[in-house]
């Protein structure tokens, strides 16, 4: 009780006028930090690009065995409370339920996360992968996918279901803020509620805003390659401009809905659409090759879990490689993780923590390698067959490869307009999920944690992400883009030491939960235990 005033009180400071209900100094800061990091990149892209590539370069040669440190560990941590004693306690208390069914659920933890990676990068990257380091090679001709799973598989999803995880139990079960200041409660107890938690608050909204931006400037490129193929529209910032302009209206309407009406619409809406497409392409491909390719390379990307997931480079030319796809990856994931991780703890609530685990982590990575798996095994068959014309299109826009994948695809050229035109309206849906439901976790970090913000104060974030990626696109070019993921890349350092921590924070909350659980269930047993034995004395007498 003494927690959850703590927490009222701290929401009573927000700033309350003009529709709007916020924690002044986390807006204000965040919103400074951002406009200084446009005006600096815009005003001087090619030194803001040396700088943070310089950076990357350090943090990629002294730090890689912390990022590969971090993601193992929150793969295993995840795994063993969620099959433990620990894994029957649920979010918001004993006798929660689950607010979604599970298809909604899914259809939502997909769009929220890294879903759309699968047409960026689905066709690609095995492409991409075809020359890796000697000690991830196994001889398999199947080693490149193993190592895509590596990177989009149960590693990536871990770290979100442990972010997830965490802020779930301190927000419903110990009634703490809905930020991720509450995930440090254990390290700094009341301090949460001062200025360190608003600190905490200001690094993750950096991180989300960033990141969303990041996609929404990426994504932007690929769509209009798409309508550059199917309606001939010119590849152009202006272009680029317009959409995402469009997108954040769209997701700007949908976050003033809220999860329960259109996020929840257009989550389940994208999986019957790309899942659609996905099977259009796998029959349409060559099946065979595609099946044949999942099984061996899931079997393999298994087989060689820890080996790849451990493997840390050494050689200078290694280095180079392990620094440019997984400690990339790596670093954004973490980065992601106050994000997508806030997104997931709030549609999970009255879900025990082995549903969390466990489902955050085993289907999700059964359904996105066999989804990359279609695309990327259809580019590999596809690049063989017409002499490197997908190899062509990645060196010269990687943006484009799907696309110029779906021409060599089949014959007609009305199948190949409807597959190109289906996929652009998929990558226009995931970049609306991903922004509508990040509006939503700035709301939450910048409101004090609470989960309901004014609808005029989600409009404002929703406008803000697609602000910073229309600055940096329109004034800084790909130069100032590349400068955005180096910036997100850098704040994941900080972020693996944190989620480290957190950790041993919630094992150590956990074991004090779980007596309170088990004793709850006591109480009821014993309740239905004496309902039964009353019922059956009535039934007795008659």
């Amino acid at each position: 009780m003494e927690l959850e005033n703590l927490s009222k009180k701290l929401q009573s400071r927000n700033f309350k006028k003009f529709g709007f209900d916020m924690n002044l100094f986390v807006s204000l800061v965040s919103a400074f930090l951002v406009l200084g990091f446009i005006i600096f990149t815009i005003v001087m892209p090619d030194k803001s690009a040396t700088i943070f590539s310089n950076i990357n370069d350090v943090l990629n040669k002294q730090f890689n065995w912390l990022y590969v440190l971090t993601i193992n560990g929150a793969f295993i941590f995840l795994i063993v409370i969620g099959l433990s004693k620990f894994g029957r306690i649920r979010l918001g208390g004993f006798q929660a339920k689950p607010e979604y069914s599970n298809f909604s659920w899914y259809a939502m933890l997909f769009s929220a996360g890294i879903g759309i990676g699968i047409f960026f990068y689905g066709v690609a990257e095995p492409i991409y992968h075809l020359n890796i380091p000697q000690e991830l090679s196994t001889g398999s001709t199947f080693d490149n996918f193993k190592v895509m799973y590596m990177h989009w598989g149960a590693h990536a999803w871990a770290i979100y279901g442990l972010v997830a995880l965490g802020l779930g139990y301190f927000s419903f079960n110990k009634k703490l803020p809905f930020s991720l200041r509450s995930l440090f409660y254990p390290l700094i107890k009341d301090k949460i509620f001062g200025i360190w938690g608003d600190i905490i608050d200001v690094f993750a909204v950096l991180a989300v805003l960033f990141g969303l931006a990041t996609s929404l400037g990426l994504g932007a490129q690929q769509i209009n390659s798409g309508l550059n193929y199917v309606f001939g529209i010119p590849m152009d910032y202006k272009v680029q401009i317009t959409l995402i302009i469009i997108i954040t209206c769209i997701a700007t309407l949908s976050v003033v809905s809220g999860i329960s009406k259109s996020i929840k619409f257009l989550s389940q809406a994208n999986m019957f659409i790309s899942g659609g497409l996905l099977f259009a392409i796998l029959l349409i491909g060559p099946t065979v090759y595609t099946l044949s390719t999942y099984f061996s390379s899931f079997g393999l990307y298994m087989k060689e879990f820890f080996n790849i997931g451990l493997f840390t480079a050494v050689k200078p030319d290694d280095v180079a490689w392990q620094g440019n796809w997984t400690v990339f990856y790596w670093a954004w994931w973490i980065t992601w993780t106050p994000f997508v991780g806030t997104f997931i703890a709030r549609i999970s609530k009255g879900r025990t923590i082995r549903e969390v685990a466990i489902g955050t982590v085993i289907i999700p990575t059964v359904i996105i390698t066999f989804a990359m798996t279609i695309l990327g095994a259809s580019g590999v068959y596809t690049n063989k067959l017409y002499n490197g014309v997908i190899e062509k299109a990645i060196n010269s826009d990687i943006a484009t490869s799907m696309f110029e994948m779906f021409k060599y695809l089949n014959n007609s050229y009305i199948i190949q307009m409807v597959l190109s035109f289906v996929g652009i309206i998929a990558v226009v849906l995931f970049f609306v999920t991903s922004s509508d439901s990040g509006s939503l976790v700035v709301d939450n970090l910048t409101s004090g944690g609470k989960e309901d913000s004014p609808k005029t104060q989600r409009v404002f974030w929703a406008a803000m992400e697609g602000l910073i990626a229309l600055s940096v696109l329109f004034l800084g070019g790909k130069v100032a883009l590349k400068t955005l993921q180096s910036a997100v890349i850098i704040t994941a350092l900080p972020f693996s030491i944190l989620l480290i921590i957190m950790m041993f924070s919630l094992i150590k909350e956990l074991q004090i939960s779980y007596k309170k659980h088990e004793f709850n269930t006591v109480i009821r047993l014993k309740k239905r235990l004496k309902k039964l034995m009353v019922i059956q004395s009535i039934n007795n007498v008659k």
